[in-house]
């Protein structure tokens, strides 16, 4: 008998954690998922930490899975931390040869270095018209009236490599499979404005296209739908060849339709939009667009410069990434990371540099592989301890207030806008989190505020169902609503 009670106290100390975690009421709705039948047929990890980084809910927390756009917190992050908030992307304008009585003979160089807000319409941008008016102002400066060369876009700050290796084929064309450039303008997309033929079933003519990409094919095999039906089209493009091919259709009724997709030469397209302006001026250079990868270019000590253009801070840049869940913003900073601490702006550099910050953060890399900077690919896996202990380990640094402040909350602007709908707003703003979905993919990962400075961090992401979206997504706001619940 004597023995009865050690043995009864050690079994309540082994037994403790569990029983802490399993009473309280987030667990317990974890403990309802699993009984779920959308949960059951589906894959789900679950983490939250509190304020002092005790475990105090968890399922499958080890186990890797699909971020989709959860992974653009992780490289935000990062680029705050190594570049940053403050930092500017710059781009360079200059020239080879000299100038005699107003004509440059030589050529004219755009450099770019990687600004993804160059001629961009979002309003941190400076407006494009602005921005070619400073380029052409410093020409004037200069005394040149005429360029008896070429305009060179010169994007070889980053690798050339615009498209992700890992991305699908099927992702490539649309707006949001716009990727990092040296010399990126106009978000990286362009609008191509349709016009219907007068029948149904003909073919639609392409009435305008803007940016344009000097010496690019459209195969346009969009036809003319009856009044009633929706606009269903798709693109493929790729870096390789100057084609793109359209497919489709578009209704009967309308005077034209807009369909945005992306845009694989956007240097080209930056060259070709500021010789038109310059033409405009009467300011004429040779006609052909010269890309300096495939000439023997100038280096960047060759050129004499004469402009130099500075982007937002990325603290706003990374405010729109993940308010607005922005691809073509986090690709580039992805790689901008890359070229901060190897030297080299590529995906398998990028790769490299973030490795290394997860060792030096002490994280390590079990349960992380990351592959681009936006949760495109469907080879990004995290497990949701691994960001979980990242979003926590973010608490910890001096950029934290501008990582935290970038995060959108249900109710304000941005992707979580309509989430958490019947929730009191002051309850559910408490909730700054990004979340992520592809295709049988929904995740959410953040911080809970609940006051005296203390977060919790959560992390939820379902992969592999077959319900829809809407039907996970009341499981995934109880979640949500029971953090809001949770006492410390």
């Amino acid at each position: 008998m004597k023995f009865i009670r050690p043995i009864l106290l050690f079994l309540a100390i082994i037994l403790t954690p569990t029983i802490s975690i399993s009473q309280n009421n987030i667990q317990r709705y974890i403990e309802s998922l699993k009984k779920d039948s959308l949960f059951i047929n589906s894959i789900t990890g679950i983490m939250v930490m509190n304020s002092n980084g005790k475990v105090i809910a968890s399922w499958n927390e080890d186990m890797p899975m699909l971020t989709a756009s959860t992974m653009k917190c992780v490289t935000t992050a990062i680029a705050l931390k190594v570049l940053k908030p403050d930092y500017k992307f710059k781009t360079q304008l200059g020239y080879t040869g000299f100038i005699e009585n107003g004509v440059l003979y030589g050529d004219l160089y755009i450099v770019g270095g990687a600004d993804p807000t160059l001629g961009s319409f979002d309003s941190l941008a400076i407006p494009k018209d602005s921005l070619f008016l400073s380029w052409s102002n410093a020409l004037t400066r200069e005394g040149i009236t005429r360029i008896n060369g070429h305009i060179v876009a010169d994007d070889r700050f980053f690798e050339d490599e615009i498209i992700p290796s890992s991305w699908s084929w099927g992702n490539l064309g649309p707006y949001y499979g716009s990727a990092a450039s040296g010399l990126s303008f106009y978000e990286n997309i362009q609008h191509l404005t349709l016009i219907p033929g007068k029948n149904i079933g003909d073919y639609t003519h392409i009435k305008e296209i803007f940016p344009q990409i000097p010496n690019m094919q459209y195969n346009n095999g969009v036809y003319t739908s009856g009044s009633n039906t929706p606009i269903r089209t798709s693109y493929r493009a790729s870096n390789l060849s100057r084609v793109g091919s359209l497919s489709g259709s578009i209704p009967l009724n309308r005077d034209s339709s807009i369909i945005t997709v992306s845009n694989k030469f956007p240097h080209l397209s930056c060259a070709m939009e500021f010789q038109k302006y310059l033409n405009n001026l009467k300011i004429y250079s040779l006609p052909d667009i010269l890309d300096a990868k495939t000439i023997k270019s100038a280096s960047l000590y060759e050129l004499t410069i004469i402009n130099e253009t500075e982007s937002a801070p990325i603290q706003s840049i990374v405010n729109v990434t993940n308010r607005i869940s922005n691809n073509f913003y986090a690709e580039t900073l992805f790689k901008m990371v890359a070229k901060k601490i190897t030297g080299v702006g590529s995906y398998d550099s990028a790769k490299v540099a973030f490795n290394r910050e997860m060792e030096d953060l002490t994280l390590g890399t079990f349960g992380y592989y990351q592959e681009d900077g936006s949760g495109l690919s469907r080879q990004n896996y995290i497990s949701a301890k691994f960001m979980t202990n990242f979003f926590y380990k973010m608490k910890q640094l001096d950029i934290f207030e501008s990582f935290y402040e970038s995060l959108p909350h249900p109710g304000g602007e941005g992707t979580l806008k309509n989430v958490l709908a019947k929730v009191p707003y002051s309850e559910k703003s408490k909730i700054r989190a990004k979340s992520g979905s592809l295709s049988g993919v929904r995740c959410y990962s953040g911080y809970v505020n609940k006051g005296r400075g203390e977060y919790l961090t959560f992390t939820i992401f379902t992969n592999n169902f077959t319900a829809k979206t809407s039907e996970m997504q009341v499981g995934i706001e109880g979640f949500m609503n029971e953090l809001l619940k949770y006492k410390n």
